[in-house]
C-alpha cells in the first residue's frame, strides 16, 4: 500500500506519494490551503483515491528541537484530520510525524541545481519538500527493517 506525506503551511500544502513498494517517493501535488475543514477533507479524499494506509506528516521543529507558532498549528491539523478519519471510519490508517527540519531549504537546493525559475520554484517548493519528508520516512522505515532483520538472525 502507498503512504501519503503532508508539509503543512500556511497557505499550502505539499503533498507526495510513496510507490506501493515504499522505497521511493513522488510529488503529488501543492494543495491551495481554504480552510482546516476543506483541507483535511481533501487529504483524505487523496488517502482513498490512492489506497494510502499511512499519512505522514512534516514536523516543523526548531533547529533546537522544540515547538515553534507553526508546530503548535501542524498539531491542529493533526487533530482535525485524525477527528475525520474517526467521523468518516477511516480506521486503521496510521498518522504519524517525521521530522522535517530543513527540507524546505534543502527543497530549495534541488530546485535550484536543477536550474528551476524563482517562479517556478515557488509553486513546487511544498511538493518537493513532501517529497523529502517522505523519501526520509521511507529510508527510516527501510532501516529499521534491516535491524530488526539482523536482529533475528543474531538468535
Amino acid at each position: 500500500m502507498r503512504k501519503i506525506a503532508l508539509d503543512v503551511g500556511d497557505k499550502t500544502v505539499g503533498i507526495a506519494l510513496s510507490d506501493e513498494l515504499g522505497i521511493t517517493a513522488q510529488g503529488l501535488m501543492t494543495l491551495e490551503r481554504v480552510g482546516i475543514r476543506k483541507d483535511t477533507t481533501k487529504i483524505l479524499e487523496l488517502v482513498r483515491e490512492y489506497n494510502c494506509d499511512t499519512i505522514v506528516i512534516g514536523l516543523p521543529k526548531k533547529l533546537d528541537g522544540t515547538d515553534s507558532l507553526q508546530t503548535e498549528k501542524v498539531y491542529e491539523f493533526r487533530r482535525m484530520l485524525e477527528n475525520k478519519m474517526r467521523s468518516t471510519a477511516m480506521k486503521g490508517i496510521e498518522v504519524v510525524w517525521q521530522d522535517e527540519r530543513l527540507t524546505t531549504v534543502m527543497a530549495e537546493k534541488v530546485l535550484i541545481e536543477a536550474d528551476v525559475s524563482r517562479k517556478k520554484r515557488k509553486q513546487v517548493i511544498d511538493k518537493q519538500a513532501a517529497v523529502l519528508i517522505m523519501q526520509s520516512y521511507l529510508d527510516s522505515q527501510a532501516l529499521k527493517a534491516a535491524r530488526e532483520e539482523k536482529t533475528d538472525e543474531v538468535f
